[in-house]
């Protein structure tokens, strides 16, 4: 692929869809202990339901043309295919700014809220405070390329594409793998990125003596070896052996959705009801894009890219102005402390609803929290 921006519209051809349905119709169920529940992984009854309605009832053709009304790209960028939409603000100049996803999503993470940052004065906001609005899926995501590569590596492609736009300045923001990007734009491109939005920490590396640390910082800290206990199991897998899963991730699409499903639930902000931050259409729209990309197994395998980042690197300090919105539902929200430790924070909002998936279980909140934030950096 040349250098050169092509306008993107996928289109499922009717063979690979009703593959899918085939795959789905024949799945071979596991059995489940008595009352299980969601309490050793995926629910199978909830499963049961959820391919049923994805077989027989989902719309895919339906929401792929729902995603192609986005304006959406691809070109390289160092010798790597990438997709990513480019949407530019309704009216007037604007602050660039590049939104980073994370796992397991892809662009899919931010459609609901590009509207409502690049017309802000079509849902009730100020018109100035639009953005022209660029979000990359990463290599081995979505569209682009299946050439995971680690996040500071990432970071400087999206340095690159970027100024390939005609964006010297911009603004960043991401979640989950798409905030590690971001700090590493932030702390490789300075000069570049004019402020910093996160929507969490990222997994804490700390080398120093634990007597600097607050009370809150050392309970925070205390808290992740047990996340990890309960809750990391998936994390072990990708860093170490993704492609043995990958394998039946790959090649079963009711183990696709498992695999995927059960995080969504725990980690979005639904009090243990999936349906409460998504609709069946939604879920399915995330995971299809998946499945049809065939993208689980190098999605995973930027977690083993990303553990091979020198340890050095996680103990930088941010210096570029930052910004953070933690939500409840989110996974271990860090202290205050621990942010003014690590980042030049100068906005922190706590917010009362909302987790993981946040620009997409609350579109709304997320973009006001933007505007806000990157205001004075216009």
């Amino acid at each position: 692929m040349s250098n050169t921006i092509e306008q993107f519209t996928p289109q499922t051809t009717p063979a690979a869809i009703e593959d899918l349905r085939a795959r789905l119709r024949a799945t071979r169920w596991p059995d489940e202990p008595e009352d299980a529940g969601w309490a050793q992984g995926t629910d199978v009854a909830y499963l049961r339901e959820l391919v049923a309605y994805w077989a027989d009832g989902f719309d895919w053709p339906a929401q792929e043309a729902a995603l192609a009304r986005l304006p959406r790209f691809r070109t390289s960028v160092g010798g790597v295919g990438i997709h990513f939409v480019h949407a530019k603000a309704a009216t007037g100049t604007a602050l660039p700014l590049v939104l980073a996803h994370g796992w397991p999503d892809s662009f899919w993470r931010y459609s609901k809220v590009i509207p409502l940052l690049t017309d802000p004065g079509a849902h009730g906001a100020d018109p100035a405070d639009a953005f022209d609005v660029v979000v990359p899926d990463m290599p081995g995501f979505g569209y682009s390329d299946r050439t995971p590569v680690d996040s500071v590596t990432v970071a400087g492609m999206w340095a690159e594409l970027m100024g390939t736009l005609g964006y010297d300045r911009f603004g960043a923001a991401g979640g989950d793998i798409g905030s590690h990007v971001g700090r590493f734009l932030a702390l490789d491109h300075p000069g570049r990125v004019v402020a910093l939005h996160r929507t969490d920490a990222v997994a804490p590396v700390f080398t120093g003596d634990p007597a600097d640390l607050t009370p809150e910082e050392r309970d925070w800290l205390a808290a992740w070896p047990a996340w990890r206990a309960t809750e990391g199991a998936y994390l072990g897998i990708h860093v170490t052996k993704p492609q043995t899963a990958a394998f039946g991730l790959t090649d079963s699409p009711a183990g696709l959705a498992a695999w995927i499903v059960e995080k969504m639930r725990t980690w979005s902000d639904c009090g243990g009801d999936i349906e409460r931050s998504f609709t069946k259409d939604e879920i399915l729209t995330n995971v299809t894009l998946y499945w049809l990309t065939g993208t689980i197994g190098s999605s995973m395998r930027m977690y083993r890219a990303n553990a091979a980042i020198p340890p050095a690197r996680s103990t930088e300090r941010v210096e570029t102005p930052s910004g953070f919105s933690l939500f409840p539902g989110d996974i271990l929200p860090p202290p205050r402390a621990w942010l003014e430790r690590t980042s030049n924070v100068v906005r922190v909002t706590e917010h009362e609803r909302g987790g993981h998936f946040a620009p997409f279980e609350e579109p709304e909140l997320y973009a006001a929290e933007l505007r806000e934030f990157f205001r004075p950096y216009r």
